[in-house]
């Protein structure tokens, strides 16, 4: 027993070095300090698109030929995008990416009861948003539009997108962005890259570390109604890796009509912008693509009718900025995000 116990602390010293070995290699790989991070940055969708990412080389090239892949299946100013033809009438066949999307949104959709709808564009674009009109719609043209919206009249038949009615229009905007982050997300992890940071147009995803070896820092900003061109100051700003934000607001897009004030986001049901009281809706999801829908669908929500779609979505954290009775800010957030605050 004696020579047995003389063994077992003879290992121990060799034990700790292995130990010490292991958790050095672990972090080394985490960040290896001699691979540099690369920042690029460029125009895509009508937004510009930024990203930092640990890697040996500049891959730009590949970051655009991925966002370029979205532009070419989802966006509806491109006519030669597979939804172009679709909304056209020239073709009904789909894509790889365009079914992705299309099934996460009617998942959206249906956890929202329709607050979330891919088919809302003829009302938007009544409204003089999206591709502008100069009139204003009566009750009797609002209701004959709603007839060419609901997300649940579209139906897939093998690689077909079959429109219960060949009017629709289907409108991936409110969810593209964020899918063109999450593919370029995964253009990273192919590679193996583990510490990133994407961001279009104010929708990002973050992994791993920063050039810090941080946490990354990404701000919410403040609505500032008084400001045709918005501030840039900081509501809060969240340490944050591994998730996805998006943010949606209507403090910034909207136009005076009347005197009255005209938000961007349409109510698929009723057919008339909104009058909620949320003026911006940020929401960390696993993907972007997901925090993206979610955040416009609790935009036509409103707050209450938001927290119960939270309550049975433990995945998802929000943080809305609102104006109460008396016209002033205020916030409300899941409790869970406030781990991410910081300085």
């Amino acid at each position: 027993m004696e020579q047995k116990s003389r063994f077992r602390l003879w290992h121990i010293p060799l034990l700790i070095l292995l130990i010490l070995g292991t958790v050095w290699i672990a972090l080394s790989e985490k960040h290896p300090a001699d691979i540099p991070f690369q920042r690029n940055e460029g125009a895509i969708f009508g937004t510009i698109y930024h990203s930092t990412y640990q890697y040996k080389e500049d891959i730009n090239d590949e970051i655009l030929a991925a966002l370029n892949q979205v532009d070419a299946s989802l966006s509806m100013f491109n006519p030669a995008s597979t939804i172009s033809k679709i909304n056209s009438g020239e073709s009904d066949l789909t894509d790889s990416l365009l079914l992705h999307v299309l099934q996460l949104s009617k998942t959206i959709s249906k956890e929202t009861d329709g607050a979330f709808d891919v088919t809302v564009a003829p009302l938007v674009n009544a409204w003089g948003f999206g591709f502008k009109s100069n009139t204003f719609p009566d009750s009797a043209m609002v209701d004959s539009l709603r007839g060419l919206v609901g997300w649940d009249k579209l139906t897939v038949e093998g690689n077909r997108l079959v429109k219960a009615d060949p009017n629709m229009i289907i409108d991936f905007s409110a969810v593209a962005k964020g899918f063109g982050v999450d593919w370029v997300a995964r253009l990273f992890q192919k590679k193996g890259i583990r510490n990133f940071m994407i961001e279009i147009g104010g929708e990002v995803i973050t992994s791993g570390t920063n050039p810090k070896n941080e946490l990354w820092h990404i701000g919410i900003n403040s609505p500032e109604e008084d400001s045709i061109q918005g501030g840039n100051e900081l509501q809060v700003i969240l340490a944050m890796s591994d998730c996805a934000m998006a943010t949606s607001g209507n403090y910034r897009n909207y136009y005076l009509h009347e005197g009255k004030r005209i938000a961007h986001t349409i109510d698929p049901k009723t057919g008339y912008p909104v009058q909620h009281s949320i003026l911006s809706s940020t929401v960390l999801a696993p993907s972007c693509a997901m925090a993206d829908g979610y955040a416009t669908s609790f935009m036509v929500l409103g707050l209450e009718k938001a927290k119960e779609v939270l309550s049975f979505h433990p995945e998802l954290q929000a943080y809305f900025i609102y104006s109460d009775e008396k016209g002033e800010n205020k916030v409300w957030y899941t409790p869970s995000l406030k781990q991410f605050f910081t300085e």
